[in-house]
């Protein structure tokens, strides 16, 4: 497992530590499931006359940018939303260290009409370090951490596996 850390890296250590292993391990399964294709429609249906997904380092995947420094992240329930506000966070802390500040962040829920703003704090910061150094502990492990039942396990891709 290489050391760099993705957004959806991020976005899965909230969700769960165990997708997030099986991902960081090349074991991908999400190419069939109907929640990441519905979400995957939302994407490309919304937002039409922005440019979409800029992608840095092969690192971060931007869902667009706005003028005034504004970066959207596209959402498609508020169902995890933890996950989507430091995925987002993520995006911030990560241009920052390479230099870009003065962004702001927005995530977009379409379906819903609404919206979240985000804004990266030292608090947040400090707190993205730990997580950084606590998602490359588990994605380094020789096996996925325990199986622990969520109420989101029914629509994730790797429920066949984890229940197995």
């Amino acid at each position: 497992m290489k050391e760099k850390v993705t957004g959806i890296m991020v976005y899965y250590y909230f969700v769960c530590e165990r997708k997030l292993w099986y991902f960081s391990n090349e074991i991908n399964m999400e190419s069939e499931n109907e929640s990441v294709i519905l979400g995957k429609l939302l994407d490309e249906g919304s937002f039409k006359r922005d440019e979409k997904h800029i992608n840095i380092d092969d690192t971060i995947n931007i869902d667009f940018i706005r003028e005034y420094k504004e970066l959207h992240e596209v959402k498609k329930s508020k169902a995890i939303e933890e996950a989507g506000v430091w995925q987002t966070k993520y995006y911030l802390y990560y241009l920052k260290q390479r230099g870009v500040t003065g962004l702001k962040a927005r995530i977009d829920y379409p379906l819903l009409k609404q919206h979240l703003d985000v804004t990266l704090n030292k608090e947040d910061e400090e707190k993205m370090k730990i997580i950084l150094e606590e998602m490359i502990k588990i994605c380094k492990k020789e096996i996925p951490p325990e199986f622990s039942s969520q109420k989101i396990c029914k629509k994730c891709a790797y429920h066949d596996l984890c229940f197995i």
